[in-house]
């Protein structure tokens, strides 16, 4: 940058534009705040985790893009469905303990994403295609970060506060070094998607889980999409993932061979996309908010897949910061930790119990048992639904003691 070039400023700042930042965006510009994302890529573009949560649907609707997604034409979804060795269960996500929507939709993320991002345009929020941050200066009184413009040249904003949406690309804990080791092993996911031919025996409302037949740690998940297509990817340690030679779409194949029944249910399966892998996706980082800035979604947390926690996370991110944002923009004092980083992790933190149960196998020895009671499945279904902050559910409140009581009562002696 030279001297002569002046120094831009805006209010927010979103780095990505993807669902977090774009429903943050629609929410701020709601309250009449100046907001600017900055998105690296140029939209549509692919991106994995296709399965929404009802929960979400909350947050679409109170940043006013329900509309949107509903008249889109995605496929419709009520619950989850798993599979392990010839056992089916299920879960409709309507029949649950919380209040709220008990329904969604399963969608192809470069469409979603796109309809978001117009919509968050819609409500006034300016994007920017093909720039990218490069750097962040926290040390004035307001953040001051550096862009690089798609032709190669760099600017300057000076933001009132920053919001750190940008995914698995973790812009600002990257530059800040806020990123702290997982506790998960490294797992890495192969997927692709299909047309999938399938004719019969598959509930189209549902996302599948199918369990490894050997390995209860490796599964796979069928995302079933409007139109006779579906998302296909199998989740496990890169060890595991390792041991299969080829293309991706080689390794794919050949380790859903090794499951009959997927096998069967995709017996008629076109393999017209070629596949790709992601590794070690699961993060952590040593605090959600700072001076002059917060991280939503994955770009603070990502978890796993296995339980398609990813967008509602993100959804219910950019919910508390914008209504934080407007008390602080209004001049209150706002305690990030205690009104933010908490709140966002308790949730967050109840989805990490269930994902590190269902790899260790003991929640699958809950929703495969022979004699459930209703009460406990409504709250399971809840969980699954994404009502992870909702107080009133004992497997929210006191999510560690009751699930590992759980565990044991479903553990053959």
């Amino acid at each position: 940058m030279t001297q002569t070039q002046k120094i831009e400023s805006v209010e927010i700042l979103i780095v990505g534009a993807g669902p977090a930042g774009s429903v943050a965006a629609a929410l701020l510009r709601q309250q009449g705040r100046e907001v600017v994302v900055i998105e690296r890529e140029e939209f549509p573009r692919f991106s994995i985790g296709e399965s929404l949560l009802p929960q979400s649907m909350e947050y679409l609707e109170q940043a006013g893009m329900l509309r949107a997604v509903v008249e889109a034409g995605f496929q419709f979804k009520n619950g989850a469905a798993f599979m392990h060795n010839g056992r089916y269960t299920d879960f409709d996500f309507r029949d649950k303990h919380s209040d709220g929507w008990g329904s969604t939709y399963q969608v192809q993320r470069g469409q979603f994403d796109h309809i978001l991002a117009k919509e968050a345009e819609r409500f006034g929020a300016q994007i920017r295609y093909r720039h990218e941050v490069a750097n962040v200066d926290l040390d004035g009184d307001k953040p001051l970060v550096t862009v690089k413009h798609p032709d190669g040249n760099s600017y300057q904003i000076e933001a009132g506060f920053i919001l750190d949406a940008s995914g698995f690309g973790r812009i600002l804990p990257r530059l800040l070094k806020l990123e702290t080791p997982s506790n998960f092993p490294v797992r890495g996911a192969i997927f692709t998607h299909i047309e999938d031919g399938i004719s019969h025996g598959f509930d189209r409302n549902k996302i599948r889980v199918t369990v490894h037949p050997q390995h209860c740690d490796v599964w796979f998940w069928t995302i079933p999409f409007a139109g006779g297509r579906c998302s296909l990817g199998v989740v496990a340690e890169t060890s595991f993932l390792d041991k299969y030679k080829g293309n991706d779409t080689e390794r794919l194949q050949a380790i859903v061979a090794e499951d009959p029944s997927l096998q069967e249910l995709l017996s008629n399966a076109k393999w017209d996309t070629p596949a790709r892998h992601i590794v070690g996706y699961s993060a952590n980082v040593a605090s959600l908010w700072g001076k002059g800035y917060a991280l939503l979604g994955n770009a603070g947390e990502f978890l796993d897949p296995v339980f398609s926690s990813g967008v509602t996370i993100a959804f219910k991110s950019a919910s508390l910061a914008a209504a934080l944002l407007q008390r602080q923009f209004a001049g209150e004092t706002v305690d990030w930790q205690n009104e933010y980083g908490m709140p966002l992790r308790k949730g967050v933190d109840t989805f990490r119990v269930f994902v590190e149960s269902w790899y260790a196998g003991g929640f699958q020895k809950i929703i495969f048992h022979d004699a459930q009671q209703p009460a406990i499945r409504r709250m399971i279904s809840s969980i699954l639904a994404g009502y992870v902050w909702d107080q009133s559910n004992p497997f929210v409140k006191e999510t560690t003691r009751r699930l590992a009581a759980l565990e044991a009562l479903c553990t053959p002696e």
